[in-house]
């Protein structure tokens, strides 16, 4: 806003001209005349003289600069945030032409020294030399691009910086503090700020992110087109609809995104994850007036978020991680400290299920890698003492041979008496996630391994049951004390898991069951008429004539799950056996024929026995992009380093987690 000035009386604008008849006066007095002309201009004649010479001025100092310096062409990128280019691992904006020359090009840009005109252009043409070799390494890096794969550091006590973001505590929700700890180390060229003012340990790049092969190009393309249906009907909504060609909310996190992120990275779709990242900045609100699921948004949104931020080394990820992690801490404000399951994101109002009083025991037990890794990057230990005290008491509660009923109470802290005990559906991850816990700590909480080794005893003693046909090896369940021949297909993560701890030195028998297991659950595949396995199995253990699989009409859907193939993966990658490729390429092949929709994205089919109508159940679940995508194209992939097992454990969404260091 301008100033407005007022006068008494309106002033004439004139000029007098003296004739006189002495001789002129010396050059000191003519310098004294034009000050006394100058005095007698206008306000308006004086204010127009001062605008044309400060205008005049600034002309030349822009033209003086644009000769001396390169500008950057994203001046957003300027004030904004850091760029990661994954030739140059995670490099300053003003390294984006000079990577080595960082601290001359700031001392440029406010340089007013005079240069002759022989320098200018000997500069100017070296810079446009040093644009042209910058800019050709970047067109190759963006046609394969790096994966940051280095175990994260321990932190150094002593160094504390303010983290990026909104501060303030809203009602009902806890506060992340107001520090971060971070590692106090040598600063190196695989160091770089994330946000504005933390400072972290940047991993070094490798190869091998990106096809590499025929197989994996053919994952790449599939992402590409469920993205593709995404993009264009359900754009920052949690999911596609791609029959209807429409969106679905569940919490409107846009879910589909944030599961997606690391996905993309690992694939090399730079342009993609670019395009998710400025959602995620402009677009996600945190604060909203919704009911989410603690365990689907965290390892969802907040495994998501988290995962990206350690391939990718930008802070905005974390940022939104710290403020979801304390919007979701409301949830243990329980009696007994099981945590709730919902809670409201701007209320901070956390309750039971709408179904029921209790808990899903899978799910408040499913929630820790996210919590501890928040905590191990904010410094703040809230987030892991309000996970670590739920596992303590889970722990304490008695067990039949290590295995738990699927429900618990939030009020009480009890396991609902007669619940039914099953490695499936509301038990599932608990499992894993004794183990991965282990692994994510460098193998330092020895009970916890041995929580998950009683509990896979348990396993093969009371579940563990073989098919009166072929001997197929299965996993049962046990309701209200007596077995019944039911299987999942969220069992079939369950090889995987018992893979990696084979790995880490666990009993030769895990890795022979894993094998087993494998086998079955493949053949819960190869046994359909479409190629795809029905969400729930029956295994035939009393007639040898009969065939080994039975499906209920009312379980053939089959909702583009990813545990059989995450399964497979770990397999290869830990024994090199190809035929979990095979058994892998023919999944994704029959996922391509059945539930691809022309025009962009996948479906869920109703039936998996009909080949001629499957019937699309019109909803593409996330986890197809952010799971049983990325598992495909890791179990493809040339590359045994390519996040490496013993530098990252994945979370049940499949978001990689770096192992910390002992």
């Amino acid at each position: 806003m301008y100033p407005v000035y007022y006068e008494s009386a309106p002033r004439r604008d004139f000029i007098s001209v003296m004739v006189s008849k002495e001789p002129p006066e010396p050059p000191s007095k003519r310098r004294q005349s034009c000050r006394r002309v100058w005095n007698r201009l206008s306000r308006l004649q004086r204010t127009i003289i001062c605008a044309i010479l400060l205008v005049g001025a600034m002309s030349g100092l822009y033209i003086a600069n644009g000769l001396m310096n390169e500008l950057p062409d994203d001046k957003d990128t300027l004030s904004q945030r850091h760029n990661v280019f994954p030739n140059d691992n995670v490099v300053h904006v003003m390294d984006q032409r000079h990577p080595d020359k960082d601290t001359k090009a700031n001392q440029r840009l406010h340089d007013n020294d005079d240069k002759d005109g022989e320098d200018q252009k000997l500069h100017f043409e070296q810079q446009e030399r040093e644009k042209k070799e910058n800019l050709e390494r970047e067109e190759k890096a963006k046609m394969k691009p790096k994966i940051a794969d280095a175990v994260v550091q321990p932190e150094v006590k002593g160094q504390k910086e303010s983290i990026v973001g909104n501060q303030e505590e809203d009602e009902g929700i806890g506060a992340a503090g107001g520090e971060l700890e971070v590692n106090e180390e040598k600063k190196t060229k695989g160091q770089s700020q994330v946000g504005a003012d933390v400072q972290v340990q940047v991993p070094n790049m490798e190869d091998g992110v990106g096809p590499q092969n025929a197989q994996q190009k053919a994952v790449v393309e599939a992402f590409k087109h469920a993205w593709k249906g995404y993009k264009q009907y359900a754009w920052g909504h949690d999911e596609l609809k791609p029959i209807s060609k429409a969106a679905s909310d569940w919490f409107g996190l846009g879910l589909t995104i944030i599961d997606s992120l690391d996905t993309m990275w690992i694939m090399g779709l730079m342009e993609e994850f670019e395009e998710a990242r400025r959602w995620v900045e402009k677009d996600l609100v945190l604060k909203k007036n919704v009911d989410v699921n603690l365990f689907e948004t965290t390892i969802r949104v907040l495994g998501g978020l988290l995962s990206a931020f350690h391939l990718s080394n930008d802070g905005l990820f974390l940022e939104k991680a710290r403020e979801l992690g304390d919007r979701l801490m409301p949830c243990f404000n329980s009696p007994s400290k099981i945590p709730y399951s919902d809670v409201n994101l701007d209320t901070g109002k956390a309750h039971p299920p709408r179904w029921g009083p209790d808990s899903t025991t899978s799910e408040v037990t499913s929630i820790q890698l996210e919590f501890r890794e928040l905590s191990h990057q904010t410094g703040n230990d809230k987030y892991k003492n309000a996970v670590d005290e739920v596992m303590g008491h889970i722990q304490s509660l008695p067990k039949e041979n290590g295995l738990i009923p699927i429900f618990v109470n939030a009020r009480s802290g009890q396991f609902r008496a007669g619940a039914t005990i099953t490695v499936g559906a509301r038990g599932d991850s608990y499992y894993e996630y004794l183990l991965k816990q282990w692994l994510q700590t460098g193998k330092t909480e020895d009970k916890l391994r041995d929580e998950y080794v009683a509990a896979i005893e348990g396993m093969q003693k009371n579940l563990v049951k073989s098919t009166a046909a072929n001997g197929l090896k299965f996993i049962g369940e046990l309701v209200r004390g007596s077995f019944s021949p039911k299987m999942d297909h969220l069992v079939c993560f369950l090889p995987g898991t018992l893979a990696i701890g084979h790995h880490n030195g666990l009993d030769a028998s895990h890795l022979e069951l894993a094998k087993e297991l494998a086998k079955t659950c493949y053949q819960m595949y190869a046994d359909m008429p479409t190629g795809l396995s029905p969400e729930i199995a029956y295994f035939n253990i009393n007639n040898p004539g009969k065939p080994d699989i039975e499906v209920k009409n009312a379980d053939t859907h089959n909702l583009l799950r990813p545990e059989t193939v995450e399964s497979l993966f770990y397999l290869y990658r830990l024994t090199g056996d190809k035929q979990y490729r095979d058994w892998g390429w023919k999944i994704f092949q029959a996922f391509e024929k059945y539930t691809k929709v022309q025009g962009g994205g996948y479906s869920s089919i109703g039936s998996v026995k009909d080949t001629k109508n499957p019937r699309f159940r019109d909803k593409m679940e996330s986890f197809f992009l952010g799971e049983t995508l990325k598992y495909l194209f890791l179990l493809f992939s040339d590359d045994p380093t390519l996040l490496s097992l013993d530098k990252y454990v994945f979370n049940t969404e499949a978001h990689p987690l770096p192992i910390w260091r002992p």
